[in-house]
């Protein structure tokens, strides 16, 4: 009787057998598919990275605990040229350093012009106080930018006095540098701040709207790309429906539509979860016209590649955009390497 009961149940443990070598099959070719088409290691990458100079030709200063609410001017390296962010000087002398592309921090003033500073208020690294948005432009260009920088907690200020007239607007670094890449960081996300960015670049050639870029608060990103539906732009909401998206269809190597004509802040620390990570990746979204700017670590506090030992953290043969703050030590090194 055992042994009837025990040949009657072999064929449906045959078949049992059968169907899981059949599943296991179909399991191993789709994983091939999606390693061929999705693996860097078999794919040679196109051309060489590019630099995106975070402010020019900055200062730089200690990350370690850094807030938002950190003045990082009362807390810089002991400086190594006398550059301040945001002015002409420091862009000139990154893109001289060779930078491809000058970030810079655009904010509405009282009579409504688009002046170039980073910080909300002006305690921290002016001789000025109060918000910036407060104060008219002509007050502004009274102040020395370079007030507050000191690298022995106060005890001296070596560039105090070398900032006074130096703040820009917007117009002028675009007059200043007419064919060069710029990207327009928004600090603002009032949609009013938005519109006045907007209405100024309505008025430029539709040649030099494709070398920029603008990025910021969602809100005051969505007041201009709703104006220029053209111009190429990011914010956190941008980056997130883009990214979402290609986590679900990016293995058959399509770009879905949020991620065309846009630009990508990615940290290396999430890159990797991307499919296509990097190579593949960084051309796909190239083909649909989307930079691909790498950020070290998880991308808090705009932390770039800044050190020569922090590009051993790039991807080998990367050919997108790398964020740096100090455009003059990596450069060299980048373009020596590559």
């Amino acid at each position: 009787m055992t042994s009837a009961r025990t040949h009657a149940a072999w064929p449906g443990r045959s078949r049992w057998r059968r169907l899981l070598a059949f599943t296991g099959g179909i399991l191993l070719v789709i994983g091939l598919v999606l390693f061929i088409g999705n693996s860097s290691t078999l794919y040679t990458p196109q051309g060489s990275p590019q630099l995106l100079a975070h402010r020019g030709l900055a200062q730089r200063f200690v990350l370690a605990e850094v807030d938002a609410d950190t003045c990082t001017a009362s807390r810089i390296d002991p400086p190594r040229h006398g550059y301040l962010e945001n002015t002409l000087p420091s862009m000139r002398a990154a893109f001289a350093a060779g930078a491809d592309l000058v970030e810079l921090d655009v904010q509405v003033t009282a009579d409504g012009q688009l002046a170039v500073f980073h910080d909300h208020t002006l305690d921290c690294r002016t001789d000025g106080f109060g918000a910036v948005r407060e104060h008219t432009l002509a007050q502004l260009r009274g102040l020395d930018l370079g007030y507050g920088y000191t690298a022995d907690g106060g005890r001296t200020y070596p560039l105090r006095g070398t900032g006074v007239g130096l703040l820009p607007t917007a117009p002028e670094v675009l007059a200043a540098f007419p064919d060069r890449e710029l990207l327009l960081h928004l600090k603002s996300a009032d949609p009013a701040d938005g519109v006045t960015l907007a209405e100024y670049l309505a008025t430029l050639a539709p040649s030099r709207q494709r070398l920029l870029t603008v990025y910021g608060g969602e809100e005051a990103v969505d007041a201009v790309t709703a104006r220029l539906p053209g111009l190429r732009a990011t914010s956190k909401k941008i980056m997130k429906e883009c990214l979402i998206r290609y986590l679900a269809v990016g293995w058959s190597g399509h770009v879905p539509q949020p991620c065309r004509g846009r630009q990508l802040h990615l940290p290396q620390k999430y890159g990797r979860l991307m499919w296509g990570w990097p190579h593949r990746f960084e051309a796909r979204m190239r083909a649909a016209d989307t930079r691909v700017v790498i950020v070290a670590g998880d991308g808090e506090f705009s932390e770039g590649f800044d050190r020569p030992e922090d590009l051993t953290e790039l991807p080998e043969g990367f050919t997108g955009w790398v964020w740096t703050n100090q455009v003059d030590v990596v450069a060299p090194l980048l373009r020596q390497e590559r």
